[in-house]
């Protein structure tokens, strides 16, 4: 799917979570002309080492990155909310149609949800 957005002329950016912190994927992205918005991994280990990162400061500088981890942080908590409240855990539905019914179903409540606290933000 990258492959088709990418272009030689210009820079597209694709965010993801820490565990595609590996050096083998930031490389094949960054030779596609794509700038990789993925978490940094720094986990510590046990024995108290960080574990090295494949994301660099030339990416993580950027006010665009901080941006695109937000927006993240947005979406995670959407997909949270639905599996522990809502019924995407386990789907019950069979076929393609019946599970994006069910997604839908979770966005729709997810929304009801939020219009009080965005009403009270406008005002």
């Amino acid at each position: 799917m990258l492959g088709k957005n990418a272009s030689p002329h210009t820079r597209i950016t694709v965010g993801a979570d820490k565990a595609y912190d590996v050096a083998e994927h930031v490389a094949r992205l960054r030779a596609k002309n794509i700038t990789p918005h993925i978490a940094v991994n720094a986990y510590v280990t046990k024995t108290g080492q960080a574990r090295k990162t494949s994301i660099d400061g030339r990416t993580t500088r950027h006010k665009g990155y901080s941006l695109s981890q937000g927006k993240r942080k947005m979406i995670e908590c959407m997909f949270g909310w639905g599996k522990q409240h809502g019924t995407m855990r386990k789907t019950k539905y069979r076929g393609l149609a019946g599970v994006a019914a069910g997604f839908l179903l979770n966005l729709i409540g997810y929304n009801l949800i939020r219009i009080p606290k965005l009403l009270a933000q406008r005002g």
